[in-house]
């Protein structure tokens, strides 16, 4: 039996998926809480975008992150959702090494302001990166079965005994 086939780890999968899933939604609720513009000056503070960018970003980035999460949780189109959530934290994550590197003192902008990136920020987003390939590889390896008519016309026809 294949290790990504067993019970226990597709629970442990269904489980990170969910959390993963309520962690998006509530940085997105951190976010809108308040303006978009206190966002925008945390996006800006990278130094990586045009303020044209910023202002798109800011103002779209927590809708995208709320729907992600309601697909996460409700677990509807998974590879879409887990790709997107993995492709989103490995640009957080990336942003977030650069500005630490760097030494810049930003706020990382995961939850909303007021939190600086630190080692502990980095460990958070990291664990968080790592989970979410997991949920991601899973979503890709486990697929269901086909319904095509070709595979059908396999099923029905017996095997030739020799």
């Amino acid at each position: 039996m294949s290790f990504s086939r067993s019970k226990p780890f597709k629970i442990a999968v269904m489980v990170l998926r969910i959390v993963l899933g309520a962690i998006f939604m509530y940085a997105a609720y951190a976010k809108l809480a308040e303006s978009w513009r206190l966002f925008a000056a945390g996006i800006a503070s990278y130094e990586v975008l045009p303020m044209w960018t910023v202002e798109i970003l800011a103002r779209t980035l927590p809708w995208l992150e709320l729907l992600i999460g309601v697909l996460l949780i409700v677990g509807r189109w998974r590879r879409v959702s887990t790709l997107a959530t993995s492709g989103l934290l490995l640009v957080f994550f990336g942003l977030m090494v650069r500005a630490y590197i760097k030494g810049m003192t930003i706020d990382c902008g995961c939850f909303g302001p007021g939190e600086a990136i630190s080692w502990k920020t980095l460990l958070r987003d990291g664990s968080m990166l790592a989970g979410s390939l997991v949920v991601t590889v899973a979503a890709f390896l486990n697929r269901p079965p086909s319904t095509s008519p070709q595979r059908r016309r396999e099923e029905k026809v017996p095997a030739e005994t020799v």
